[in-house]
Formats: C-alpha cells, structure tokens, sequence
C-alpha cells in the first residue's frame, strides 16, 4: 500500500513549535536516556525519523507523542541540540490539531492573535449576555436569592449548556482519535475484551499523572517537581468544575460559608494559584528544558488561567464580605474568562487533559493486543522443506 510522503511536513510543523527537526542526525541518544521508550513504543527517535519523511499520515496514527511527558532528558542529552522533546510538544500541538473536526485547534496553533481574538469575541458575548440577563431581572445589590442579579438557577442552567457544547466537541474529537490510532493505525486484530480488560487505565492516568512521575528515574530524585505541580493544577481544575458544575448553588449561597462544599472549592483553589504561579515563573526564569522554549498558547494557557483565579478570589471575598455590587461584576468578568477558557479546551493544550489518558489506555490495548498476535503465529508449527 503507497504511503504519501509531504515534503514540506516539517515546514508545517515549525508553526507548532518544531523548530530544530532537521539538525537531528538519527544517534538514538534521546531513545536511550527516555525513562519510557520501549521496544513496542520507540520515541523521540522513531517519531523525529517519521517527521523527516515526511510521513504525516503515519504519525497521525501513532500514539508516542501522548507517551512523552516532555521531561526533557532528551533535549539535554541530544549532541545536536536538535531539540527532541520540544518536538514531541510540537507534535501533540499538531495531533490536537488532526483529532479535531472544525479546524479550529489548528487556526489557534499557528496564529495566537487568532485565539486571542476568538477569546475576545467569546468574552463579550459572555458579558454581554450576562449583563443583560441580570439588568433585566434582578438587582446588582444582590447576588444570591430572590431577585439576585446572577441567581444560583441561571447560572447552574448556562454551566451545563457551556458544559454540553464542550462535551459534544471532546466527545467527537476523542471518537475521531481512538479512530486514527486504533482502526487506520492498527494493523493487526484487536479483541474487544481488551478494552474492558485495560479500561481501569484511563481513571488512573486521569487522576495520577503517574507515568510523569517516572520521568526522574534515571536522575534518582526522590520527587519530580513538575509532575506535583502539573497534578496539583489538574486536580484543581477537576475539582473546581466539578463544584461549578454541580454545586454551584451551594457555592453563591451566602454569605456565610458553606463548609462541606466551600472546603473542597479552597482546596481546589490552592492548588491552580501555585500552579498558575509556577508555571508563569517557570516561563520567565526557564530554569527546566522544557521551560526554555514558550508557544504562544503556552502564554495565552497561563495568563488566562490566572485570570481567571484571581477574579474568582476576587469575587468570593467581595461576596462573603457584604460587598454584593463588586461581587456581581466581579462574577461577570470571571465569568468572561471562564467561558471562553471551557470552549477553546478540545482546541487548546488543555485536551491533554483528555487526550493523554485516551492513549494510555490505546497503548495498553496495543501491547496487549501485539503480544497475543506474536503469540499465536509462534503457536503454528514450523514446516521444515
């Protein structure tokens, strides 16, 4: 079967932030020193070769990219700066991009005024139909209860509208991956008990990021930095949409503070103000590898996520200390960060999110599915002529 090549792949590539691919002269440093590569899943080096081919509709098929954890080890060890593991961002920027059925995710990757503009647009729609709902029925000196400018209802209803359109698109996007990798890219025959048999993969990356863990390994530290930074947001995140989601009228209830629900929301909270901060410092002081280097969505990821905490502080304390006309706006402002930052997910590096479990779980399936192959052909006896 002819397989199409593209010359100007990596000229392509180079809008999602590959920019050294071609100084890499094929050693296998950055296999060797990767605490994950493998004999079933050979990467950076296997997916850099692909990448120099030109062989796009192959690495759309391949899983390695959501294997590496950009630890960096490969870029520090690679004798010619070729820069593996920013490449191996680069290409899960692009596989985000080919997973995704409007195109979308690739108009934000390689144009961040695009994104910013769509974030704009988004934004004053959000306020202005917010403003107007509230203007409309209720009073900015109230914020929870009859007649409140926001009342708890109203905004459970528009989370749950925000929270089905960004379902629909991860939902479809992530049907579109398990396609490109398991069906087009999987030449042998995969039973269907396999996937029930490894679905208990998907919660445990989901929730532990575990594998990120590994990545000190082989520099023997007792704990990896990142991987506690990266977990501590994610499960802020998580939790915070969950409450949102969920218990957002346990949440405006007030002012007095609702413990059993609020204690969760302040945990949550620390968690994405240190890790906000974290990686914002990181991207200035760039004291980790895979710090060194910044795409534009990497900045517009941060920033308007720590817009987003800090209007949502803001608006806490301004509710739970009487102060009910700063609260509301306060609301509304977060709340034109907030949804913008929901929508542009299945389009954005916060599909990791999604994404990163999905092919622990495929690659689990895979190797399950390799080793039964292997072994049944060397069940058939050998003809001897």
């Amino acid at each position: 079967m002819p397989v199409r090549v593209n010359p100007m792949f990596i000229d392509d590539l180079y809008h999602f932030g590959a920019e050294d691919v071609q100084l890499c002269y094929q050693c296998g440093d950055c296999s060797t020193v990767c605490s994950h590569a493998d004999d079933v899943y050979k990467f950076p080096r296997k997916s850099m070769r692909l990448l120099q081919m030109g062989l796009e509709q192959k690495l759309e098929t391949t899983l390695e990219p959501w294997l590496c954890y950009y630890c960096g080890q490969c870029s520090e060890q690679c004798p010619r700066e070729a820069d593996p593991g920013e490449t191996m961002m680069s290409l899960r920027r692009w596989l985000i991009s080919r997973y995704d059925f409007t195109g979308i995710a690739r108009q934000f990757f390689k144009s961040r005024i695009t994104e910013i503009i769509a974030i704009a647009i988004i934004a004053l729609l959000t306020g202005t139909f917010l403003l107007f709902y509230g203007f409309s029925g209720g009073s900015i000196h109230l914020y929870d209860g009859d007649g409140a400018f926001l009342p708890g209802p109203f905004i459970h209803k528009f989370d749950l509208s925000v929270g089905a359109i960004l379902a629909v698109f991860l939902v479809i996007n992530a049907i579109h991956m398990w396609y490109l990798v398991m069906v087009k890219g999987t030449l042998f025959a995969i039973p269907w008990w396999l996937y029930i048999k490894e679905l208990y993969q998907l919660p445990w990356h989901f929730l532990t990021q575990k594998r990120y863990s590994e990545c000190e390994r082989k520099r023997e530290h007792t704990f990896y930095m990142p991987w506690m930074i990266h977990l501590g947001l994610m499960l802020g995140y998580v939790t915070m949409l969950i409450l949102v989601m969920v218990y957002i009228e346990e949440l405006q209830a007030g002012p007095e503070i609702h413990w059993q629900v609020h204690i969760f929301g302040y945990l949550a909270t620390i968690g994405l103000v240190i890790g906000t901060i974290y990686f914002i410092r990181s991207r200035f002081k760039k004291h980790y590898i895979q710090y060194k280097k910044s795409h534009g969505t990497d900045w517009v990821f941060v920033v308007l996520l720590f817009i987003i905490v800090i209007t949502g502080i803001a608006q806490h304390v301004f509710h739970r200390t009487g102060l009910m006309e700063l609260a509301n706006i306060t609301y509304v402002v977060h709340l034109m960060s907030v949804v913008p930052w929901l929508l542009r997910m299945p389009f954005s590096k916060w599909s990791h999110l999604i994404y990163r479990p999905l092919a622990m779980y495929f690659a689990a399936i895979r190797r399950d599915a390799l080793v039964r192959q292997v072994s049944i052909l060397n069940s058939y006896p050998v003809v001897v002529k």
